[in-house]
């Protein structure tokens, strides 16, 4: 039962799993989103800050561009001093745009910028201020074409770091916009297949655990009511099949018990009548037999014919009388030791100075020592070698194995005969019940009594590839178990 509950477990807690990994997906995708959106954002404001940045850079190299223009216009070096603090702001501007950018092709451009500044700085210094100072005005405009050169460089290279980092920022939009229709689409259609797959877990649960659990209900109901031949078949192989097989056992179990009690009751009443009315009948009998027997000696023709067909159904009577004495007669004497081989062979012995065998081969293998009453498992043993000699029929075999198995002796009695049908095997030990013409029905009644007393039992089977099989399992002797 605990393994049953803990299968059941198992799919309600897979069933609820499912909804709960689908609410987990929603959750997980919009929260990925969430975050990958809030990153993007961080990231533009970075690129905002470094587009900042890069037109501080241009603004720079127009003051830096100023001063060259002052220090032509008023013709003298007033302004070396703000044109070197410009120049020295503006490369400190580029060499921060060349950390913060990531791209290598703005990284690049503003390397080359800090070059240009650098290279207007030299033209400044060394060659447009000597000029000034010397007022050589053809060095003077030469000089001013290559600086102005020179900054529209810088202008240009700082607009097309704007436009890549602008770019950048456009891209991003692009790819959030993306992000956030792909989160709320994936979102919406894990949230809209909870509903159906809340429903297909519930049809799973039914056709799982609800199913099986009315079977076995319905099938436990007919089961109290005493219908033991009801059967309860669910497919697969989990712990639902498993407990339905377990019932199917049980009826079957039932209806064996059942059947042995029945069985039981039969043979007890038999016992009691048996108890009751055979010294009754007994003692009339002998006394026929005593009289037919006396008139049969002087007896000639037709009426010696009939004395012997009334001695012969005494004798019959008087078998049924005794078979029925046996069922009532309690055993003694269980105690004592029993080899099974020497029983075997002293009934094969009789009954082959008897002429019961007619010509059937009877093989015996193994031994065996058990407790019991030696008289009594005597007459088991003839009646089952007797049954299966007259199986067999004339040049037939009968195989006799005994074999000691731990705690028991198991002797099998195999013939060569044409096997039992199903309804001979059902009702073999039943008394009174007999296929033979001339049979009384209690053999093997009485045989199986009195494995029973011993503590054993027999089982009929067909053997292979043909015969029957008979299977006499009784307590192995303490001590002498193998």
């Amino acid at each position: 039962m605990k393994r049953i509950l803990e299968g059941t477990s198992r799919r309600i807690f897979a069933a609820f799993a499912v909804l709960v990994l689908l609410f987990a997906a929603a959750s997980t995708f919009a929260f990925a989103g969430m975050k990958e959106v809030h990153e993007g954002l961080h990231n533009v404001r970075a690129q905002e800050e470094q587009v900042r940045t890069v037109l501080e850079l241009a603004s720079a190299a127009r003051d830096v561009y100023a001063h060259v223009a002052h220090t032509i216009i008023l013709g003298n070096s007033s302004h070396r001093a703000l044109f070197a603090a410009a120049r020295d702001h503006a490369l400190q501007l580029a060499a921060q745009v060349q950390e913060e950018q990531r791209d290598p092709a703005a990284s690049a451009l503003a390397g080359s910028i800090a070059t240009s500044l650098e290279d207007l700085d030299e033209g400044f210094r060394d060659r447009l201020l000597p000029a000034v100072e010397s007022h050589d005005h053809a060095r003077i405009e030469a000089e001013h074409a290559v600086e102005q050169a020179l900054v529209a460089d810088v202008q240009q290279r700082v607009d097309q770091i704007a436009r890549l980092t602008l770019a950048r920022i456009g891209d991003f939009e692009q790819h959030a916009s993306a992000i956030q229709h792909a989160t709320v689409r994936w979102t919406l259609l894990c949230l809209a297949g909870a509903p159906f797959a809340a429903i297909a877990m519930g049809i799973y649960l039914g056709r799982s655990i609800a199913r099986p659990v009315a079977r076995l209900s319905a099938g436990a109901a007919l089961i109290a009511k005493g219908d033991l031949s009801t059967r309860i078949e669910l497919g697969g192989n989990d712990e639902f099949a498993q407990l339905a097989r377990q019932f199917n056992d049980m009826t079957t179990s039932l209806q064996a018990d059942q059947a042995m009690l029945l069985q039981s009751e039969r043979l007890a009443g038999v016992g009691r009548l048996a108890a009751g009315v055979a010294h009754e009948i007994n003692n009339p009998l002998t006394v026929i037999l005593g009289y037919v027997r006396l008139l049969r000696r002087d007896a000639r023709g037709r009426l010696a014919t009939d004395l012997a067909a009334v001695e012969e159904e005494a004798i019959r009577c008087q078998e049924i009388v005794e078979g029925l004495l046996d069922l009532s007669r309690p055993l003694a004497s269980l105690g004592e030791p029993v080899e099974l081989r020497e029983v075997v062979e002293a009934v094969t012995s009789r009954l082959r100075d008897a002429g019961r065998l007619s010509g059937v081969a009877v093989r015996i293998d193994g031994r065996g020592t058990v407790s019991g009453n030696a008289e009594r498992l005597r007459q088991v043993a003839l009646n089952l070698i007797k049954n299966a000699a007259e199986a067999a029929g004339p040049r037939g075999e009968v195989s006799v194995e005994i074999d000691s198995q731990g705690d028991a002796v198991v002797m099998r009695i195999i013939d060569s005969g044409p096997g039992l049908t199903d309804e001979q095997r059902r009702r073999l030990f039943e008394p009174f019940f007999t296929t033979k013409a001339a049979g009384t029905g209690l053999g093997l009644a009485v045989s199986r009594a009195i494995a029973h007393a011993h503590g054993g039992e027999i089982e009929a089977a067909n053997a292979s590839p043909r015969g029957a099989l008979f299977t006499l399992r009784l307590p192995a002797m303490p001590g002498r178990a193998s």
